[in-house]
Parts: C-alpha cells; sequence; structure tokens
C-alpha cells in the first residue's frame, strides 16, 4: 500500500449556505462524510491540503486518511461539487470505504501517443468512452486508464477489450464496446470527392479526343 495521504477535518461546522460561504472564505471547504454504516458526518477540511492530497498519480482516486480528532477514517472523494461556470470547488463528499473490499467507480480514460497514420490522412481520433466502471480494492484503483493510439489506423477502432489494466483492476463493461475509433475528415472526404470528380472529367475529355481523333 503507498504511504497513507493525511488529510485533517474537523466536526461540529454549521450547515447551510451562508455558513459554507463564511468557511470557504477562510480556506476551508464544507465537506460531509459517507459510508460504513454511520449517519452523514458534516465536516470541515482545509482546501490547500485537499487539493495537495489530490494531486498525485491517483488523482481523484486516492485514498486518504482522514484524521478527525483522535479517530481516522479511510475514505476516497466520492464527489467535488463545483459551480456551473466557475470551476472552483464548493463542497466535498467523501465516502468511507473498506481497504480489503473490492469497490466500483469510474477511472477515466486517458488517451497516449500520437496517431500519426491517422493524422497523415487527414483523419481524427475520436473518444467515444471518457470513463471506465472498474472494480478494485481502494487502494489499487488507478488515477487514470492510458489507451495508447500511435498504430491507430483509419477505420479502426480501439475496444474496452484492448485496454491494459492494471493488477487486481476488473470490469464487467462489454469487451467489445468502442473507446476510441479512427475516422475520416469531412474535409478529406470533400477532396477526395473533388479528386474523383476531377478524375472523371479527364478520363471523359480522353475518351472526346480518342473519339475525335477517330472521326478525322
Amino acid at each position: 500500500m503507498a504511504d497513507d495521504i493525511v488529510l485533517a477535518a474537523e466536526t461540529g461546522r454549521s450547515t447551510g449556505s451562508s455558513a459554507s460561504r463564511r468557511l470557504r472564505a477562510t480556506g476551508k471547504l464544507p465537506a460531509v462524510l459517507y459510508g460504513r454504516g454511520a449517519d452523514p458526518a458534516p465536516l470541515s477540511v482545509d482546501w490547500r491540503e485537499l487539493r495537495a492530497a489530490l494531486t498525485t498519480d491517483k488523482g481523484l482516486n486516492a485514498l486518504l486518511t482522514l484524521q478527525v480528532g483522535r479517530k481516522k477514517t479511510k475514505p476516497i472523494v466520492k464527489e467535488l461539487q463545483r459551480p456551473p461556470v466557475r470551476r472552483d470547488v464548493l463542497h466535498v463528499d467523501f465516502l468511507a470505504v473498506d481497504v480489503d473490499v473490492a469497490i466500483t467507480t469510474d477511472v477515466p480514460i486517458v488517451i497516449e501517443g500520437e496517431a500519426t497514420k491517422v493524422l497523415r490522412e487527414q483523419g481524427i481520433v475520436d473518444q467515444v468512452l471518457s470513463a471506465l466502471v472498474i472494480s478494485a480494492k481502494p487502494d489499487a484503483i488507478p488515477g487514470h486508464i492510458p489507451v495508447d493510439v500511435s498504430d491507430l489506423e483509419i477505420g479502426h477502432t480501439i475496444t474496452v477489450g484492448d485496454l491494459v489494466l492494471p493488477p487486481q483492476v476488473t470490469t464487467e463493461v462489454d469487451p467489445d464496446e468502442t473507446v476510441v475509433t479512427a475516422q475520416v475528415t469531412s474535409l478529406a472526404l470533400a477532396e477526395e470527392e473533388e479528386e474523383a470528380a476531377e478524375g472523371v472529367e479527364v478520363a471523359e475529355g480522353e475518351e472526346e479526343a480518342e473519339a475525335a481523333e477517330a472521326r478525322a
């Protein structure tokens, strides 16, 4: 197991939108801890400390150690609530987990490499599936799942079955489900149609010239 990421939390915060705004003005975030059969517990955490905890290679799927007084709990971030326009965080929900029991969660799929063959033919790489539902013990959940498009060609697809999952990570998503596909752009199609039309015109011109020579 990776080194613990310890995050201090405080109890006894006031609830409500006005109280939450005042709390955020001090650099803290309103939070709620769910799970493990207990009632939801209102908390507050330092935003800078939380942001630092979530900037490891595990990202939002980092397994944290929440220190509340003398008590320690193992949660992951269930949700970061953000406003529709701005990207600042308004509230965080934690989910307490059992480190020995697998849980189901979404993990982002990240494209890696450069699809040179696709670009050479003026194609585009279309990512159809942006996240994969996986099952793993909390400390084995990856921050993301890479998909290498270096060898991708026009008309080809990469499916869930082609993904390389880390050890102890499984998924029940259909292995035939498309993750990434490569397509010809509308511009390239238009150029192909234009070239084909020009080819027809040239061929017709040559046929007319040959016919004229035959009549002469």
